[in-house]
């Protein structure tokens, strides 16, 4: 990557649990991804889980994978 190249949010290959969607976005916003998680974890939960649910899946088919 080169210094003056964007940020770009992409699906983590090496911190991921199912899709790499939190592990990407905790690269992206630089914090252990664990914090992302948790945080995912109770947005979802307090807003009765479905749009949660419906964003993670939205997420995991807009946003590309990371180059290997």
């Amino acid at each position: 990557m080169e210094l003056n190249s964007p940020k770009r949010l992409i699906r983590s290959r090496k911190d991921r649990m199912l899709a790499g969607i939190c592990g990407g976005i905790a690269d992206y916003m630089v914090v252990d991804p664990t914090v992302v998680r948790l945080v995912f974890a109770l947005a979802t939960f307090f807003t009765v889980v479905f749009p949660g649910v419906l964003i993670y899946l939205i997420m995991w088919i807009v946003v590309p994978k990371e180059l290997e």
